[in-house]
């Protein structure tokens, strides 16, 4: 892998991390279409880059961030669930999951439908949840439930919590920053967790190559944040369920 792929590697993640459309299988799709086999390495860069998405939530969310415990105890209990399974299956996730351009495909294109089908039947409810303090542990351990589904390539982490979260009551944009919010224990823990099993075979020019993902995926992944935000206030998640499906046929194609 050289530079350029680092680069990007690292749009794509900063662009998909935080929409639905599951920046895990855009980055193995994407290897694919530049040749780049799914090495230790390249699996490992997939997940580490995720890093750099982690900081620009940290920086756009620093205030709330510092707001008290309380939230943190929350994100805790969201994140357990794909803590524990993601520990128990970390090999059949990398060693089979991440080799599987099929497994991404349908993924894509089946959650592509659950997400059109849902906002069609979907009502937000006149007492949803509008505020991050307001989310209850139980509702914050349904949500972990639904992101421990993203642990398969192409489900999309942002998009299993967003449909957990509107299905147990809570408004739109909160469940979006809650999203947003619990990709900092999540996607820090899956990357500590591969480096530590790792990072030993890693070349210093295969750190760089890190280092310029991290840092290009983290720029942006600040205006992806932004953009969402905005694009909640009058839109549903319904072109990214089209996108979803479109991607995948395209794909599909591609590789008959």
């Amino acid at each position: 892998m050289h530079t350029i792929h680092a680069i990007i590697f690292g749009i794509i993640e900063g662009i998909t991390e935080f929409l639905p459309i599951s920046s895990t299988g855009h980055l193995m799709l994407t290897a694919r279409c530049l040749g780049i086999a799914q090495t230790e390495f390249v699996k490992s860069f997939e997940i580490a880059i995720q890093s750099g998405a982690i900081l620009a939530v940290v920086v756009l969310f620093w205030k709330t961030l510092r707001k008290g415990s309380a939230l943190w105890k929350k994100l805790f209990a969201a994140f357990l669930p794909t803590a524990v399974i993601g520990t128990l299956l970390y090999k059949v996730i990398k060693g089979f999951l991440f080799n599987s351009s099929t497994v991404v495909l349908w993924a894509l294109f089946l959650g592509g439908i659950a997400l059109v089908l849902f906002e069609c039947f979907y009502r937000e409810k006149e007492n949803a949840v509008a505020a991050l303090s307001e989310i209850s542990y139980p509702q914050a351990l349904l949500i972990g439930l639904f992101q421990s589904l993203a642990i398969i390539p192409g489900v999309s982490r942002a998009a299993a919590t967003i449909i957990g979260g509107l299905s147990v009551g809570l408004k739109r944009k909160t469940i979006v920053e809650f999203s947003f919010l619990l990709a900092i224990p999540t996607m820090a823990a899956a990357m500590a967790l591969d480096l530590l099993k790792s990072a030993h075979a890693f070349s210093a020019d295969q750190f760089y190559v890190l280092g310029v993902g991290f840092a290009v995926s983290f720029m942006v992944a600040l205006l992806a944040i932004r953009f969402l935000l905005i694009f909640i206030k009058r839109h549903t998640f319904i072109p990214f369920g089209i996108y979803r499906i479109l991607i995948a046929v395209v794909f599909w194609l591609k590789i008959r």
